[in-house]
């Protein structure tokens, strides 16, 4: 079993690539493309540098809709190959990361049996409006391509319809207007966070010479020398890197203009979610997410997420991506829409346990229609030029799904320039607590017992950790072994002061916010009250020696972000971020 590099090693590591200074690649933003590049150029020997200005997977790769899809929408715009690339990875994400990705039943409701084939076609040619009312025809006929593109490695059932009877028997707070309801299977992903982290604790442990550090940036360039400085950390650290990655997402314009290189490649939109608490909704929706047409024809989603519900989203132009929240407007119109499906139910601002908002680093497409901008990655490319000898290459577009995929067309063209072959194939690859994952509840069962025996704890402590970070929960069990007694936080009796050692120790944590929003899931699904952040920040204080303003500036920023203290309950009313 792999064991993350510690804080000490991390410090060494840049010291040392300091010491050195010449690396094959630096990558700047550490986002799930920037991560699945640098693991996948360490499996292949290269020696890389991977930096973000905030955490690990902190900006656009923290807001999305939690899903691992196919892309059915994609079929409108024509992007037959986005989508057949798109299924193909969701199809080995659930292979290789079942740890975080577990199938996902679809149902979509229709309201008409041949509404919106003129507006599909008009679509499919190049309209930059976007399509209405998709009929059952229609989305027969999608749901049939899907189910093909699907073939290659498939793992799930092929698509069914339902009638009008049938459906509101099985979901009966569906609204009475639909005429019949499709149902598909594609993927949701319940710690995408997570994720990234593990993307970059592969490519470490893959090689030994790069390195990898958050809450840093590039200072300045001169000749080909790139100056990094930290936020957390004293000194800097001077590179000289061959390639330059700009995996920077919605700031790639930003990143470009410091390394001398001003471009406008970034035309991004604003997509945002809510998160809420109804015990009654996740009976109804049992597993099951329901992918619907707004009134205004914007396709939104609704289904269960960690014993909570998501609900998202929208799509607005928007291009700061240092000052993007989800607004009352979006809420009130999530909310909407799901009264609109499922008539009776009773959503309201109270239910909300964290709403969030993130900007898609999508290509500059002005005049086209948000919910029609291609989802489909691109890496143009700034050759070395005048006083700056290495090429930058920007990662511009793409989903969550097809990271894996962007990033191996992407490290094939700098093993191209680098003159070096290809040594590892990702396809694969597991990930981190993916690797060596038992195959079914039996087997789970059995790696359960096994564990808890040797590491003497009970099932359901390790059960626990086992959701939570695969089969690295074997490491982190015997971490907490060695560290006992298991203390719980005040409030929840599943997560101890030893995990969150362990976290600290080994996971690069630097704020409060890492652990309550990133490393955990805490923050997302209202867990948290006063009293339990207070425990948390007064460890990391004692453990990372902050002083008393360091310790009120991090507990702040989170009361902040999710309303903690600020009503007459502990629980968290209306969190925007």
């Amino acid at each position: 079993m792999t064991i993350s590099p510690s804080a000490a090693e991390r410090r060494y590591r840049l010291r040392a690539l300091d010491s050195f200074g010449d690396i094959d690649v630096l990558i700047v933003g550490a986002g799930v493309n920037g991560a699945g590049l640098f693991r996948d150029l360490c499996e292949q020997g290269l020696t890389c540098l991977i930096i973000d200005k905030a955490d690990y997977g902190s900006g656009t790769s923290a807001a999305p809709s939690r899903l691992i899809h196919g892309g059915l929408k994609y079929l409108e715009t024509g992007e037959f190959g986005l989508v057949a690339q798109s299924v193909l990875e969701r199809n080995l994400l659930l292979r290789n990361a079942p740890h975080y990705v577990k199938p996902l039943r679809t149902v979509i409701p229709i309201f008409s049996w041949t509404k919106g084939w003129w507006a599909a076609l008009r679509t499919f040619f190049g309209s930059l409006s976007a399509p209405r009312s998709r009929g059952a025809l229609l989305i027969k006929l999608g749901l049939m391509i899907y189910d093909f593109y699907g073939s290659h490695h498939r793992s799930m059932p092929r698509h069914s319809f339902a009638g009008r009877r049938r459906s509101l028997a099985e979901l009966p707070q569906l609204t009475p207007r639909i005429v019949a309801t499709g149902t598909y299977y594609d993927a949701a992903i319940s710690h995408p966070e997570r994720l990234v982290l593990e993307l970059v604790l592969d490519g470490l442990s893959a090689s030994p010479r790069s390195a990898a550090s958050n809450y840093a940036q590039v200072a300045a360039t001169q000749g080909g020398a790139a100056t990094i400085s930290f936020a957390h950390m004293d000194g800097k650290v001077t590179v000289r890197p061959r390639i330059v990655i700009n995996a920077a997402g919605p700031w790639i314009d930003q990143v470009n203009a410091v390394l001398g290189a001003p471009s406008e490649l970034i035309g991004g939109t604003k997509g945002s979610h809510v998160i809420i608490r109804d015990d009654h909704l996740v009976a109804l929706l049992d597993g099951r997410m329901i992918y619907f047409e707004a009134d205004d024809g914007r396709i939104c989603l609704i289904y269960p997420y960690l014993g909570r519900i998501l609900i998202g989203s929208t799509d607005i132009e928007a291009a700061d991506p240092d000052n993007v929240s989800c607004t009352s407007e979006e809420i009130d119109y999530l909310l909407a829409s799901v009264r609109a499906l499922l008539p009776g139910t009773s959503l309201d601002r109270s239910e909300i346990v964290y709403a969030y908002s993130g900007i898609r680093p999508l290509p500059n497409s002005k005049g086209t229609a948000p919910g029609l901008i291609s989802r489909d990655h691109s890496a143009p490319v700034m050759e070395a030029q005048g006083g700056r000898p290495f090429p930058i290459i920007s990662l511009v577009g793409g989903k969550w799904t097809t990271f894996r995929g962007f990033a191996a067309d992407v490290a094939d063209d700098i093993l191209a320039r680098l003159a070096q072959a290809r040594k590892v194939s990702t396809q694969d690859l597991p990930i981190g607590g993916g690797r060596d994952f038992p195959q079914g509840p039996a087997a789970i069962e059995s790696w359960i017992d096994r564990v808890a025996r040797a590491t003497r704890q009970e099932p359901g402590r390790i059960a626990d950790l086992f959701a939570r970070f695969g089969t690295r929960a074997h490491t982190v069990a015997e971490f907490i072994a060695d560290n006992s007694p298991d203390r719980s936080l005040p409030g929840l009796p599943d997560y101890s002061y030893a995990e969150i050692d362990y976290i600290l120790q080994h996971e690069q944590v630097e704020t409060l916010g890492d652990v309550i929003f990133r490393r955990t899931t805490l923050g997302l699904t209202g867990r948290l009250s006063s009293e339990s952040v207070q425990a948390i920040a007064s460890h990391l204080a004692r453990r990372r020696n902050w002083s008393a303003e360091r310790t009120a500036r991090e507990i702040a920023a989170i009361g902040a972000k999710l309303n903690i203290g600020k009503a007459s309950t502990d629980r968290p009313v209306l969190p925007v971020m």
